[in-house]
């Protein structure tokens, strides 16, 4: 029998830095991402990914973000050699983003990793955007859909859980979610057409998870809350789109979504259905915060259905992939 505390931290992928790695496995937490600091070779990688999955009560996802060009994690290994960024990748031809994607997914395979944050589709049209940029395929929402399609199943043939972000669509924003919280002033109907659109193209093809971005999309909600927090939101995608997967939030201590309150975020977040949440590090903080979660939910039906509901789709989809993990 897997009690309420360890069902609400199969909800968390917590980074490795802070000290409380191993109090966090011992409550069963859902997953790792690992960054560029934890990854200084490729037998050390492997040592560090073997001696977590040992310390699992429930398998791990183990994850990543790499999707090539400035978002790359492994560059120590690779002595600075680097993969195509997903524009340039992309602009070079199907076969090429195929071939690349395979290269990537093998690698990944090689030290354990078995979930990717990537691709990223955002269909990008402001050639301003300081966080998007060549992270995007392209400004053609018909050729973010071609190239997710390529990328996504390339990764699912090597057993790499495939994550599309960053919905509902990162590619209008003028500024960075990591500093402040973007406001997206589009139409419903516009970011259909343009932006939403490569997301209902991922979930008609089965995509297993969607990571959801700290943006205030207006569209959704008048007031500043960002789409991650944002039960509008979380419902188009679930009502409107039919999304049966995982809903996971971007990192949860960027300043678009840090602003709202530690706790309360992530309160928000869960009561929002969102099934599962980043944070880069596993201190003092980031326990302190499921800690506090976990006391509200014994005497909140509503907080324990969700993460009841969550855990249920996790386990769904650990059980999808179990021999990747």
């Amino acid at each position: 029998m897997v009690d309420l505390k360890e069902k609400l931290y199969q909800m968390f992928i917590l980074g490795t830095e802070g000290g409380n790695l191993n109090e966090a496995l011992a409550n069963n937490v859902g997953g790792i991402i690992f960054f560029t600091k934890d990854i200084q070779s490729a037998e050390q990688f492997k040592t560090l990914i073997t001696d977590i999955k040992q310390k699992c009560k429930t398998k791990p996802f183990l994850s990543i973000d790499q999707e090539g060009g400035r978002v790359e994690r492994t560059e120590n290994i690779h002595g600075g050699k680097k993969y195509l960024s997903a524009k340039f990748a992309y602009e070079k031809g199907h076969k090429f983003l195929e071939k690349q994607t395979q290269e990537i997914a093998q690698e990944l395979k090689s030290y354990g990793i078995n979930l990717n944050f990537a691709p990223c589709i955002d269909t990008n049209t402001n050639p301003n955007n300081p966080i998007i940029g060549e992270r995007a395929f392209s400004s053609n929402p018909d050729e973010v859909i071609e190239a997710e399609k390529i990328v996504s199943s390339t990764y699912r043939k090597n057993g790499i859980i495939p994550c599309v972000k960053h919905f509902p669509g990162h590619g209008d924003a003028n500024s960075d979610s990591h500093l402040t919280l973007p406001i997206i002033d589009l139409s419903i109907n516009e970011m259909k057409r343009t932006h939403i659109k490569p997301f209902k193209s991922a979930i008609e093809n089965k995509i297993d998870m969607v990571m959801v971005a700290h943006l205030h999309c207006t569209c959704f909600e008048k007031e500043g809350i960002p789409t991650s927090l944002s039960k509008n939101a979380i419902d188009y995608l679930r009502n409107n789109l039919k999304f049966e997967g995982i809903t996971i939030s971007d990192d949860m201590i960027m300043k678009g979504v840090a602003d709202f309150g530690e706790v309360e975020a992530c309160e928000m977040g869960i009561r929002a259905g969102l099934n599962m949440f980043i944070y880069r590090n596993c201190d003092n903080k980031t326990i302190n915060i499921i800690e506090k979660i976990y006391q509200k939910a014994i005497i909140d039906e509503d907080l324990r259905k969700n993460i009841e509901k969550s855990y249920t789709k996790i386990l769904n989809l650990k059980q999808k992939y179990e021999r990747e993990l």
